[in-house]
């Protein structure tokens, strides 16, 4: 008896698409975050502009996240 549940995915290919899709842009909008940064150190706009747009990024993902909740595996 484990004390996970285990989660084998879904078996819908829309959703499925949905979930790696969801943390493809929270993973890459966190890794612009820390590239930004570490090239704000160099230079004076750029890491800004990349640390918003990985922010915004990470923020869509999570978003995400709760319209996934919402939707239902259909049969």
């Amino acid at each position: 008896m484990s004390f996970f549940k285990k989660y084998n995915g879904t078996t819908n290919l829309r959703l499925a698409r949905l979930e790696t899709l969801i943390w493809t842009l929270i993973y890459g909008g966190l890794l612009a975050l820390v590239i930004g940064a570490f090239m704000g150190r160099g230079e004076e706009g750029s890491g800004t502009e990349v640390m918003v747009v990985g922010a915004i990024v990470a923020a869509i993902g999570a978003t995400l996240i709760y319209v996934r909740s919402r939707l239902r595996e259909e049969h």
